[in-house]
């Protein structure tokens, strides 16, 4: 009793002493400063006795403490990790200690708070407080990690006024929840999975079974590094932006959250380059699934379970697989069948992405590519399966700047731009062969001349074709008006043989009316036995 008399005793003298000296400032600052300055001080001040108020005079009482354990029983706790995640960016510069941790796949290193420092947060109004600790480890010991330590027990505490228990349970930790998974979302690589690697440990526990194996998909393909109209840049990041942020407007409306994109074009067009930037401005996962590796039906299934929410699946080429061409036209071509030994039929593929297997999972995206889009089957590329069809073509005077941005910097307005873009125009040539000359020289005059150069030659080789065209045309005409011709003559050659018949019938006719008139008239024949 008398030790808790003494502290209250401390504690007002401290508190007047505090109080005199504030108000011999004051009356200074009334005296000597002016009056515009004077208010600006007299706020800051009032600040700083708010804050002190908070922290020091709130009575012990009216705190509450919410304890946040490592592990519950033998599994993690989810408000732990988050709590680690989401304190690293607000951790106090000032502090003396920290946790530095890198991994080989994480792309930056973390640091976390070492025991016994703290952390203050606002919510709301709501002033918090965490605080690392570390149960069971021996005093001044701050290594965490060593073999002595495997029996400590970590752990965060949360304090704040009870007044506002309420609304930290209900909105600030599920508020802390929530933003720790977005901090992981930006930091964690993106993944490229496929059937033919070995299975990979992930790091975030998270794994596919050894249906798939992956690796971290390090593409540093952009939106704003793609080669292709800007028009069509914008409506396929506007339509992606739509689909993930449509969750409940999809189950309203009663269909599966996923989306289907079929590019199609020539062959260099930026068709895989697409899909990385996609999976780079989304953050989504790749599952690059090659039909040929897949026995049958059933096991195409079983590979679509084993996939994750917020992934791509990709079928590039799809248009090699007999199976799913168009089965109301007849190939006279003799088709190179990729996919000869796979049993995986159109009804499969369908079902794969639009039947009942395909709700097995939230935020999925089917991306397929082809060089034929005319060969597929419409049943493959009606809305609801392919939903966008995006033609990715030959090089365009706006995808040329943005090849020359990216390989040769900015140029400013060199000579040789203009007459390349008027003549990519007139000549189809593919990004990827642009790409391939720019990348061939650090010096811009000579890359340019060498796109010049390559230019030219396709312009010269499409007249060649034109000119050959013209020849063939001509060729066929001709051809044509020889067959025709030869068609009329053997067409008269067989009225000709028909009108001799008809001669020569008539004279032998009157040949024997003859003869037998002579037989009559020497009695040979009489007319009744000539009748």
């Amino acid at each position: 009793m008398a030790s808790s008399l003494l502290g209250d005793l401390n504690f007002f003298s401290a508190y007047a002493s505090t109080a005199a000296t504030l108000m011999l400032l004051r009356t200074l600052i009334n005296d000597v400063v002016p009056s515009p300055i004077r208010s600006a001080i007299y706020s800051f001040f009032d600040r700083i006795i708010d804050h002190f108020l908070s922290r020091f005079v709130t009575r012990q009482d009216s705190v509450v403490t919410i304890v946040v354990d490592e592990e519950i029983g033998m599994t993690r706790n989810e408000i732990f990790d988050a709590a680690e995640t989401y304190l690293r960016p607000i951790i106090n510069p000032n502090t003396k200690r920290l946790k530095a941790a890198k991994t080989v796949k994480q792309l930056g290193i973390n640091l976390n708070m070492e025991k016994g420092e703290e952390v203050f947060d606002s919510f709301k109004g709501i002033e918090l407080k965490w605080q690392f600790c570390v149960k069971g480890q021996e005093e001044g010991d701050n290594d965490n990690s060593g073999a002595s330590n495997q029996n400590s027990e970590k752990r965060f505490e949360l304090s704040f006024n009870s007044a506002q228990k309420q609304t930290v349970v209900d909105e600030y930790l599920p508020f802390v929840l929530s933003k720790s998974k977005e901090m992981k979302a930006k930091a964690r690589p993106v993944k490229l999975y496929t059937r033919d690697n070995g299975f990979d440990e992930v790091e975030d526990g998270e794994n596919c079974g050894w249906y798939w194996g992956c690796i971290n998909l390090d593409h540093p393909a952009t939106f704003e590094k793609l080669a292709m109209d800007r028009e069509l840049k914008q409506s396929i990041m506007e339509d992606l932006d739509m689909f993930v942020r449509r969750k409940d407007y999809y189950r309203k409306v009663g269909k599966a959250w996923k989306r289907g994109y079929l590019l199609y074009g020539p062959p260099g067009t930026g068709k895989s380059t697409l899909i990385a930037a996609i999976a780079n401005y989304l953050k989504f996962d790749v599952f690059d699934l090659e039909l040929s590796s897949v026995y049958d039906n059933r096991e195409l299934r079983r590979l679509l379970l084993y996939t994750k929410s917020k992934s791509i699946i990709v079928i590039e080429d799809i248009d090699c697989n007999s199976n799913l061409h168009d089965r109301t036209q007849s190939d006279d071509e003799p088709i190179t069948d990729i996919y000869a030994d796979t049993k995986v039929t159109l009804s499969g593929v369908l079902n794969f992405i639009d039947g009942m297997w395909s709700t097995c999972g939230d935020e999925r995206i089917f991306i397929f590519t082809t060089n034929h889009k005319e060969k597929l089957d419409p049943a493959l590329l009606r809305p609801g399966r392919m939903d966008m069809h995006i033609h990715l073509g030959y090089c365009t005077p706006h995808a040329f700047d943005v090849l020359v941005g990216n390989y040769l910097g900015d140029i400013g307005e060199h000579k040789l731009v203009p007459e390349i873009k008027e003549m990519i125009k007139e000549v189809e040539i593919t990004p990827a062969e642009v790409a391939e000359h720019l990348m061939r020289h650090i010096e811009v005059d000579i890359a340019l001349q060498g796109v010049m150069d390559l230019m030219e030659q396709k312009k010269k080789e499409k007249e060649l074709a034109e000119e050959k065209k013209v020849d063939l045309e001509k060729e066929e005409g001709a051809t044509m008006e020889v067959k025709k011709k030869k068609k009329k003559k053997k067409n008269m050659n067989k009225v000709e043989p028909d009108r001799e018949e008809g001669t020569i019938m008539e004279v032998e006719k009157k040949r024997t009316m003859n003869f037998l008139a002579k037989l009559v008239k020497n009695g040979v024949l009489t007319k009744s036995k000539k009748c």
